[in-house]
């Protein structure tokens, strides 16, 4: 009786412990996470957005002292998707913090409307004599392609390794240097701005690198607009629409995956 109380207890370990083996996940590089420091790269793509602060009726003075009021609108109407590349370096400080490092281009593009409100609600007439739909005298559009140079400073806070899933939480700055901009255009932004990021990802331990995929929201911090720009126009029917706009703040939305 003991025999075969010692042949089961037996096999019912090993049942057990073959059980336990076949729902262990293997961990795919488990000290990549111990590194001091570490090389990767990303891509991703990214919504620009921009919050415009109107200055409401303008009075304008012509040359012979009369007076008009103008009502000009500007705000963006949709948002275009944009394209991010760059390079990192990631600090490990502890078990649970990751301070890292990533310079990146930002490419992109906003689309602005401005309504006058002044204006007549007719079409704008062609060489043939023919009006073009859609296009109205009281409206205006520019597209304001931006291309930034940033280096984000950014701080992780990563829970613990679950088999081959990390969760984790970040938050940093993000200063930019902003490459594109027009003298002709209506609206010009400011060479440099300032964002504020916050956002979550999730580490994928795989056999050859880990992949991080990474949403993460982006705020910027000062007054992006070019208050300089409207004087420096040389086409004065435009100055009325940049003078439109008294504050403009930047905003982004970024779905980064890196490679590391």
């Amino acid at each position: 009786m003991k025999r075969k109380i010692f042949l089961l207890s037996a096999l019912l370990t090993v049942a057990l412990t073959a059980s336990a083996q076949l729902g262990r996940t293997v961990q795919n590089r488990p000290y990549t996470d111990l590194r001091p420091f570490h090389f990767g790269l990303f891509v991703g793509t990214h919504v620009q957005d921009l919050k415009l602060l109107n200055v409401g009726p303008q009075t304008i003075v012509a040359e012979d002292g009369t007076e008009t009021t103008r009502l000009i609108t500007a705000d963006q109407d949709r948002w275009d998707n944009g394209f991010t590349v760059g390079v990192l370096g990631e600090f490990r400080l502890n078990k649970t913090f990751q301070f890292r490092i990533a310079p990146a281009m930002y490419f992109g593009v906003r689309h602005l409307t401005f309504h006058d409100f002044t204006a007549p609600k007719t079409a704008n007439p062609v060489s043939d004599g023919e009006e073009e739909a859609g296009v109205l005298l009281n409206e205006r559009t520019q597209n304001i392609k931006t291309a930034y140079v940033t280096c984000a400073f950014d701080l992780i806070f990563g829970s613990q390794r679950n088999g081959n899933v990390r969760p984790y939480l970040m938050a940093g700055l993000n200063p930019v240097i902003n490459l594109s901009g027009s003298e002709s255009d209506i609206l010009k932004l400011k060479r440099t701005d300032l964002y504020l990021e916050i956002g979550a990802g999730c580490d994928f331990y795989l056999p050859f690198f880990k992949l991080r995929p990474e949403l993460k929201f982006m705020f910027g911090l000062t007054d992006c607009l070019d208050h300089n720009h409207a004087a420096n126009l040389r086409d004065e029917n435009l100055r009325v629409f940049s003078n439109s706009v008294s504050r403009a703040t930047s905003k982004m939305i970024a779905l980064t995956f890196y490679f590391e």
